[in-house]
């Protein structure tokens, strides 16, 4: 049971730690419905990756913390930044902020999650090129521009979940991580909710309202030629992450 008096929270529990475009939104809409959970006052914090924040030390957790109203007694509080996973130091600065801390991990197919990531750039006004060139001058871009810039053209960067997932491993115990297909969440939402919810430590309401289809739509789908040349470059990190978690990912490629 959660308690009516308000207090201000002092400690983080678990994070959706990633992956970008891979419906962490989504989830929220679910972790935003359940009495026992506390977030911010908006998804994505951006705490544990920035850097500027972590130039000086010792780093300070009340600007963390002041970011979430007060919250009914004994709720768990979390928040919901996707680029966590992919961002080199951003998980161990969560490990020594709390040690026991739980987080969750969504696994898009890496090609589809590059396009939508490339489709929202271009969406933006912020990405130039086309799909094809983007992803064949991705390693020279990324070699040249500044920390701070990178992740918005990390398309096929950010789909190497096997080398992510081998630094979260090393610091966390397997007990303390939750990996998802975003095949499972997107088909099986209510299943997959649930199960996050016990993964944090609450039973899940009585009650589920699905969340109806959103998201921007796209200029035109993923073409064939474009699908081959991501996987090429993509394949061995696919082959790892299926050796490392015993999922069959042949429908990714």
């Amino acid at each position: 049971m959660f308690g009516f008096g308000r207090k201000p929270i002092t400690q983080l529990s678990f994070i959706v730690a990633g992956a970008q475009k891979a419906g962490t939104t989504a989830l929220n809409y679910y972790l935003k419905r359940h009495p026992g959970i506390a977030l911010p006052v908006k998804k994505e914090l951006h705490f544990f990756d920035d850097d500027k924040r972590y130039a000086s030390t010792p780093v300070s957790y009340d600007s963390l913390h002041a970011m979430f109203p007060k919250a009914r007694a004994g709720a768990v509080a979390g928040e919901n930044t996707p680029n966590y996973l992919y961002w080199p130091p951003a998980l161990a600065r969560i490990r020594d902020y709390n040690s026991a801390m739980k987080l969750i991990f969504i696994l898009r197919n890496p090609i589809e999650r590059a396009f939508s990531q490339w489709n929202m750039q271009r969406t933006r006004g912020i990405e130039a090129l086309e799909f094809l060139e983007a992803i064949e001058v991705e390693p020279e871009r990324l070699a040249s521009l500044p920390q701070s810039e990178k992740r918005k053209f990390a398309y096929l960067d950010r789909g190497r979940y096997a080398a992510q997932l081998r630094r979260a491993f090393s610091l966390f115990s397997r007990e303390q991580l939750l990996i998802i297909r975003y095949e499972d969440f997107r088909h099986r939402q209510r299943e997959v909710v649930e199960q996050i919810y016990h993964f944090i430590g609450l039973q899940a309401p009585r009650h589920f309202r699905p969340l109806e289809a959103h998201g921007i739509p796209y200029e035109r789908k993923l073409t064939g030629t474009e699908r081959v040349s991501s996987r090429a470059i993509l394949d061995q990190d696919i082959c790892e992450l299926e050796t490392m978690l015993g999922w069959d990912c042949g429908n990714w490629c």
